[in-house]
């Protein structure tokens, strides 16, 4: 009799079917094998007490400061070690206590483990002589044979832009805009291409993405998240998928000293009310989209990328585009060109961590290490 240890990463559901284990067994057991670590911030001193005794009693625990049990402190940061079961069972339990329990408990419920979501690539086409990375633009010449290629090496989609949102960047007139997508888009319609791939224009102009809803596209890529009113009515009613991103300031100034008290809570925040709106204008097909690299600094984009599984509360895909950023040299200083191996290494990070859809501009060598990281996590 021999015995191994299994990572905490396997897909438990597939392990139990192959153990013979009966579905209704298996939901039960993976609940209990699905464990979580969940961080609460300003936690009433008293109720972290009583939290701390609830969890205990079902086999969990809360991780407190060692002068919590005095209250010597009104306000303490804990972390909850509790699995998908205990999760449920201690919501209930915390429902019917004092002390701002009551609100805590609905937030926890929503953090059990969600399932994964099948990986999606999408690729990037700059119609911009401004993009920082040069091989992500074309021209009118040769975008056809650049939207043959994605698709031939295995993009889920093409996100086509016609102005840069890299930090610096000033906006041009939407009809300046028009001007770059609107050949490329025609070709899009003309040519069918939206038969073979699904197709996402990244920009909040009315003007280029009725145009290009029109001839085909179904997603819009919205780096404002429905800042305007006109864009969240456009997209319900194409009932297009939109991608709301979390961005701060403006792509001039977004860079200069981006601060948070809590960068996580704060985008969970800005998720929320953009989420609302999206719900508000009739709008069913959302993905959320933390916006590496627009206002946030290195230590940000890495807990964000870390701790990424909790924005799946949400119930929404999760899009991460880190491909070739600039946070790639802040940790080894790499020219633009040569940082796509530091690409590949977050996105399979994001992609462990709840990230469906990886937004590249190498489509072909992602869809290599994505099947390869599939094959890992579905192993046993």
């Amino acid at each position: 009799m021999r015995a191994y240890r299994l990572s905490k990463e396997s897909e438990f559901d597939k392990i139990f079917s192959k153990l013979g284990v009966t579905k209704e067994g298996s939901l039960i057991l993976q609940k209990k094998a699905n464990l979580n670590f969940i961080y609460i911030k300003e936690l009433r001193s008293p109720a972290a007490n009583i939290l701390k005794q609830d969890a205990l009693s079902l086999g969990a625990d809360l991780a407190v400061p060692k002068n919590c049990v005095t209250c010597s402190e009104k306000f303490v940061d804990a972390i909850l070690i509790a699995n998908d079961m205990q999760l449920k069972t201690l919501s209930k339990k915390e429902k019917i206590q004092p002390f701002g329990l009551k609100d805590l408990a609905s937030q926890i419920s929503s953090l059990a483990t969600k399932k994964r979501e099948k990986t999606k690539i999408m690729g990037v086409l700059n119609a911009n002589s401004d993009s920082f990375f040069q091989d992500s633009r074309f021209s009118a010449k040769n975008a056809e044979e650049k939207i043959q290629k994605m698709i031939d090496d295995g993009a889920d989609i093409i996100d086509i832009g016609g102005v840069s949102s890299r930090p610096g960047s000033v906006g041009v007139s939407e009809e300046e805009e028009f001007e770059r997508v609107k050949e490329i888009i025609s070709l899009v319609g003309k040519e069918k291409f939206y038969q073979q791939v699904e197709f996402s224009l990244d920009s909040y102009s009315t003007l280029s993405l009725k145009y290009a809803l029109d001839n085909g596209f179904g997603i819009i890529n919205d780096i404002t998240a429905l800042h305007s009113d006109s864009v969240a009515k456009l997209a319900a009613d194409y009932n297009a998928t939109v991608v709301l991103m979390h961005k701060l300031g403006t792509t001039k100034d977004m860079q200069k000293n981006p601060t948070y008290q809590s960068v996580m809570l704060e985008i969970d925040d800005f998720f929320a009310q953009r989420v609302a709106k999206a719900k508000s204008f009739g709008i069913k097909k959302i993905v959320l989209d933390v916006g590496i690299g627009f206002g946030k600094r290195l230590e940000h984009n890495l807990e964000l990328l870390h701790n990424l599984e909790h924005f799946l509360h949400f119930g929404y895909p999760l899009l991460v585009g880190a491909s070739r950023k600039s946070m790639i040299d802040m940790i080894v200083p790499t020219k633009t060109e040569d940082r796509l191996p530091g690409t590949i290494a977050l996105h399979l990070e994001a992609m462990k961590n709840g990230a469906s859809i990886l937004r590249v501009h190498d489509v072909k060598e992602h869809i290599q290490a994505v099947k390869i990281q599939e094959a890992l996590m579905e192993s046993f």
